[in-house]
């Protein structure tokens, strides 16, 4: 299965997905997640994923889904 990397842009509170491309080796994928996302500037509203799935469409879909923040144990506060 690829790599996925997409762009978020998080300007009106709602998620755009923008996808930029795919790789099929971890490590080519790895760095240019970190190359695009040291390219950002600090006051962006963009954000630079990268994800694992069988298609584009399957990782757009892992993206927008809603998660549920984590549940913090008494021994993590």
């Amino acid at each position: 299965m690829p790599y996925f990397i997409y762009k978020i842009h998080r300007s009106t509170g709602l998620a755009a997905l923008e996808y930029i491309t795919r790789f099929d080796a971890f490590p080519e994928a790895k760095r240019r997640a970190r190359e695009m996302r040291a390219e950002l500037p600090a006051d962006s509203n963009c954000t630079v994923k990268m994800v694992f799935a069988d298609s584009e469409e399957a990782a757009a879909d892992l993206l927008a889904e809603k998660r549920e923040p984590p549940i913090l144990r008494e021994w993590e506060k």
